[in-house]
């Protein structure tokens, strides 16, 4: 089961566009819903008035379910819904009980968040699979959304669980990000091992980096921009430094210490 939250774990809406992308790409049925009642505060997550054929009619915010068909093999469970307001523990034992109904072994829960990153580079994505949690995952202390209190339950019930988060730059906060749905879904291709369809997703990345070219250009922040370029791809060295192990961390030091001797 994949699952995405609207609200504070979904920057840019790049998590819940996954479910969105799916849905509309492949055969997707509504299977099933989860009661609205005494889990939303209204004032925040506000009901919707819209019109149908010249009727009036009230849409309540609502947790929904789709089985989407990837092949005639591949099935999976997608779960979107406003983060709720109440009754977190209630909330995720319900959505426990649905995976199981549906023979759901393992369950995928998506976020996005603000981060200081380039759109000039990757955006960075985090994952954590089961008990093994990525670097930022292990060093992060403070408040946590619905998709990690339902990726810890639905550990603590024996299912397989992972967690993927995709990075927004901060000067991007108005613009739907389908970069970073366009990571997600490549990240969850990986995983699934079965390419995904990313249909016009990579479009849309390419107009979301020429509008925050725009950003950066119209609130002339191109020497932040550059800041966050250097930090990015110094992290980058380093990183692809400690994945050759020691020796070549020691030949680096060597050859830094020679040019300093020859200087």
């Amino acid at each position: 089961m994949i699952s995405a939250f609207e609200g504070w774990n979904d920057a840019c809406q790049a998590a819940t566009n996954v479910i969105r992308h799916l849905v509309s790409r492949y055969d997707s049925q509504e299977v099933h819903h989860i009661d609205n009642e005494g889990f939303y505060d209204y004032q925040v997550a506000r009901p919707m008035i819209c019109s149908v054929q010249g009727r009036k009619r009230i849409i309540w915010p609502q947790t929904t379910f789709y089985d989407i068909a990837v092949s005639p093999s591949l099935h999976f469970l997608a779960q979107i819904a406003p983060e709720p307001n109440y009754r977190w523990e209630e909330y995720c034992r319900q959505t426990l009980r649905i995976a199981e109904d549906y023979d759901v072994s393992g369950i995928v829960t998506l976020g996005s968040m603000f981060d200081d990153c380039p759109h000039t580079r990757p955006l960075p994505l985090d994952i954590s699979k089961n008990d093994c949690e990525s670097e930022p995952d292990k060093e992060y202390n403070g408040p946590v959304g619905i998709p990690n209190i339902l990726d810890a339950f639905a550990a603590d019930a024996g299912f397989h669980t992972t967690s993927m988060w995709v990075s927004v730059p901060h000067y991007c906060a108005n613009t739907e990000c389908l970069q970073g749905t366009l990571e997600l879904v490549r990240a969850l291709s990986l995983l699934l091992e079965h390419p995904l369809t990313e249909g016009d997703l990579n479009r849309k990345a390419a107009e979301w980096r020429k509008a925050a070219d725009e950003i950066v250009e119209q609130t002339h922040a191109g020497d932040y921009l550059a800041c966050l370029e250097r930090d990015y791809d110094l992290n980058a060295q380093a990183q692809r430094i400690a994945s050759n192990g020691m020796p070549a961390c020691e030949e680096l030091i060597r050859e830094a210490e020679s040019f300093l001797r020859g200087n």
